[in-house]
């Protein structure tokens, strides 16, 4: 059973919110206030986040950021803050998407399901459990073929799932991984920020494809030597976002 943690002071809000999450079979915790929060995201093994913005004694946006530091789980903003700059700030401190409220029960079931099943692909595994279980077999299976992915300075081992530039290991969240992957896997191919939404996303959510402009941007201040005018990811203007070689 999967574990999800809401921090949300509306306590009407998270009980709607718990209550849908567990007709569809999840466990669900609530926290009330900012710190608590925190602290309860940082100590426990959920395998999503569901974080409003406006929270007493810590905003949401602190939180996003510290528990995207030291862990690698989907996080949904779910927030009546529906400006875009909020969107951005939000997509930029880690949050891999944004809800607005008022939202629907149902979409958000479908979002933090999809979300799910994404971060399972991607990890291989069936997240806290799978870190778990991971853990426990790791002395006794043999460790994969590494697999790696070379561009210039740029080297990225698909089976680790690290990145280093020039021989510098540069720590990346899942979704920024996944985005500088696609691109070096696909180079010198222009994609459009809806193609690598859709792509990467797989949601079709009017307004949030600034999620990928954002992403872009985090990429090249790790890999870039000078992010004002990259080397690796290009702009091409009108049309969107190519990784030459």
């Amino acid at each position: 059973m999967k574990h999800i943690l809401i921090i949300e002071d509306e306590t009407s809000i998270a009980e709607l919110q718990r209550d849908y999450l567990e007709l569809h079979g999840f466990h669900v915790e609530m926290v009330h206030s900012g710190e608590a929060g925190l602290q309860r995201a940082l100590e426990g093994a959920f395998d999503l986040l569901i974080l409003d913005l406006m929270l007493p004694g810590l905003n949401g946006f602190e939180i996003c950021r510290q528990v995207r530091a030291a862990k690698d789980l989907p996080i949904l903003i779910v927030s009546a803050k529906k400006e875009d700059i909020d969107k951005i700030r939000g997509f930029g401190q880690g949050a891999d998407d944004y809800l607005v409220k008022p939202f629907s029960p149902s979409e958000l079931v479908a979002r933090v399901k999809a979300h799910l099943a994404r971060y399972e692909r991607l990890v291989g595994g069936s997240g806290a459990a799978a870190a778990v279980k991971s853990a426990a077999t790791s002395a006794s299976a043999p460790a994969p073929a590494a697999e790696e992915l070379c561009v210039r300075g740029l080297r990225i081992n698909t089976a680790s799932r690290r990145v280093y530039v020039l021989d510098r290991e540069i720590a990346f969240t899942t979704k920024e991984f996944d985005l500088l992957s696609f691109l070096v896997m696909n180079p010198n191919r222009v994609f459009s920020k809806e193609h690598l939404f859709e792509r990467l996303w797989g949601m079709d959510s009017a307004g949030d494809i600034m999620t990928v402009a954002v992403h872009i941007r985090k990429l090249r201040e790790k890999i870039e030597a000078d992010p004002s005018n990259p080397q690796y990811i290009e702009t091409v203007w009108g049309a969107g976002y190519r990784l030459t070689v």
